[in-house]
């Protein structure tokens, strides 16, 4: 989520249609992670991938001028993977190739234009190319075992799920997840966090079957006072979901729709993942619109 859209959207909000499931009861805490920074001083910090070569890309993002996907080694060194990147947001690799969004902004989505993209770099040869075109305001990004790309707007009339086809085709999945945010993907299961919404929720989608029957587990607490943002999906399809304006982030298990807060302590956090190849794998890294990489583990 980008900063901009808090702020222009507070009062903007829009309601689920579908039923829900029982409240998730977030208020509760799992037992505590552990929080320390690894990285500080960048701009504001929208998502996170590993590279399997032993770095962290984070895309950072401005409200003034361009942004650029930076690099976090395991010890802090920051460095530039791709500069002048228009507000880059969702991270996605495979393989050699690194995805990632551009154009995720709160005018492209408020006005509708669709200027947004989704890009590749080579990992080993730095090559850049554009993937797909046409998008607004693609956010969120995950891709499916079958090579499929998913993106999320989560503002304007068409917020909602986007599909890239492997032949590069774009088509909207649906428009009833809300302001769609998050996503991530755990077996054959598609979730997606709304932002502003009242009622904060997952939605669960079946993978091969995204537009069909949903599922919708309701977390608690008011979407504007939390910002649920990013998440990503354990191996053991857990979802670790960050709320941005709540500056926590909440465990949710899909099976049973119950949820716990277990990490504070991270302000304005804007997305998790595990670490990869060169950081602590069983740990979550957080970035932050406060230009911080964080690390949570277990204690």
């Amino acid at each position: 989520m980008k900063a901009g859209a808090a702020v222009v959207v507070t009062g903007l909000l829009l309601g689920a249609a579908t039923a829900l499931a029982p409240t998730a009861d977030a208020s509760s805490s799992c037992t505590p992670w552990a929080v320390s920074t690894v990285a500080s001083g960048f701009g504001m910090l929208e998502n996170l991938e590993f590279d399997g070569r032993g770095s962290m890309i984070v895309s950072e993002t401005s409200p003034i001028g361009p942004g650029a996907l930076r690099t976090v080694a395991p010890d802090g060194d920051r460095g530039t993977l791709v500069a002048d990147v228009e507000s880059p947001g969702g991270l996605v690799t495979d393989g050699d190739t690194l995805y990632f969004t551009t154009g995720n902004s709160a005018a492209a989505g408020l006005f509708d234009t669709r200027t947004g993209t989704v890009d590749t770099i080579d990992l080993g040869t730095g090559v850049r190319s554009t993937y797909a075109s046409g998008l607004a305001m693609p956010n969120g990004l995950a891709r499916s075992e079958t090579g499929d790309l998913f993106t999320t707007r989560n503002l304007g009339v068409a917020a909602g799920l986007s599909r890239i086809a492997t032949d590069r085709t774009v088509s909207t999945v649906r428009t009833d997840v809300g302001t769609a945010n998050g996503i991530g993907i755990g077996g054959e299961k598609i979730y997606v966090a709304n932002t502003f919404d009242l009622e904060t929720t997952l939605t669960v989608l079946d993978a091969n079957n995204p537009s069909g029957p949903s599922e919708r587990i309701r977390i608690d607490g008011i979407g504007p006072l939390t910002m649920s943002d990013d998440l990503t999906v354990a191996d053991d399809g857990t979802v670790y979901l960050a709320q941005n304006l709540a500056g926590r982030v909440v465990r949710i298990d899909p099976e049973t729709g119950s949820s716990c807060v277990m990490a504070t302590g991270v302000p304005l956090t804007s997305s998790v993942a595990f670490g990869g190849v060169g950081f602590d794998e069983k740990a979550l890294y957080a970035t932050s619109f406060d230009g911080t990489v964080r690390k949570m583990s277990q204690v």
